[in-house]
């Protein structure tokens, strides 16, 4: 009953994503069009292409799919580097993410079914897919840098785009270790504990992690940043801040569950998208701690 009446956090936090990101995309779609339009058709297409599959799949409604090709085709439009090549983009973490939480999520499935943990088979809701991907694409957005290279804040400038994503990355870190702990902790961490008291609770209970299901999150949000970052030539600081950022998520969600969640006060789509935005804040803090490659 809590979940229903806290319905609307997740038609907020959809609302608060698409709107922005789906018009960033037709600006910057027409922009590319006009300026290098293999820019626009690759991106345009291998988004569509990731939605497809997706629905084929039955990973995500046709709703969660079009969200997700939105979301997309933002973060490739705002990692374009020259010269261009599709698989130096944010493609290639958002496929990780993908391809990781899908396997989790099939992982020990009759299992899952028997707690009541198991996804839907029509597989996730369009909410779902901007709590979990939104925030990277909000922060790493193009119009987002722009406004940010404007305001004066950064004495280097130049560098605000490499800044973002890296906070960007974190948070798709974060989504996929989320994703991956859960689903692997259901059916290899046997009892979990609460990380508010570490008393035993029962599996699929929010605020609860185990050994096995947080050692795969972190190996997975490694994976994310990893990928992430070499496929945007990022280098070494980007790839642990990163990774930081995303385990730093990841405990986060845990605290949140445990507390704000549990007391009904949060739906999972909110906690997860906070989580994210979490990821993307502690990576943005690192950096303001550790020297950025660049930054004299």
């Amino acid at each position: 009953m809590s979940q229903i009446k806290l319905a609307w956090q997740s038609k907020f936090v959809l609302l608060v994503v698409l709107p922005f990101v789906a018009a960033s995309v037709v600006l910057q779609a027409h922009w590319w069009a006009v300026q290098d339009a293999a820019v626009a058709i690759w991106t345009v297409g291998l988004s569509l292409m990731l939605a497809l599959i997706t629905w084929q799949l039955r990973a995500a409604t046709p709703t969660a799919a079009f969200t997700g090709a939105v979301i997309t085709a933002s973060l490739m439009f705002s990692t374009v580097i020259f010269p261009y090549k599709p698989w130096q983009t944010a493609l290639v973490p958002v496929l990780v993410v993908f391809v990781l939480s899908s396997i989790a999520t099939r992982m020990g499935r009759e299992q899952k079914k028997r707690l009541g943990t198991a996804e839907k088979k029509g597989g996730r809701a369009a909410s779902q897919v901007a709590a979990n991907l939104g925030f990277a694409a909000l922060v790493s957005d193009g119009m987002t840098q722009s406004w940010l290279t404007g305001t004066g804040w950064f004495p280097h400038p130049s560098l605000v785009p490499g800044l973002l994503f890296a906070a960007g990355l974190a948070a798709l870190a974060e989504a996929a270790a989320d994703t991956v702990s859960s689903e692997v902790g259901q059916v290899l961490g046997g009892r979990p504990r609460m990380i508010t008291s570490l008393h035993s609770v029962e599996a699929g209970t929010d605020g609860a992690i185990s050994l096995a299901g947080t050692a795969a999150g972190v190996i997975a949000a490694g994976i994310v940043a990893l990928t992430g970052g070499l496929a945007l030539r990022g280098g070494v600081t980007m790839i642990v801040i990163s990774w930081a950022g995303g385990v730093f998520g990841l405990f986060f969600d845990s605290l949140l569950g445990a507390t704000l969640e549990q007391r009904s006060r949060l739906n999972n789509d909110a906690v997860n998208f906070l989580s994210t935005a979490s990821a993307a804040a502690f990576s943005l803090v690192l950096l303001a701690i550790v020297p950025y490659p660049g930054v004299n």
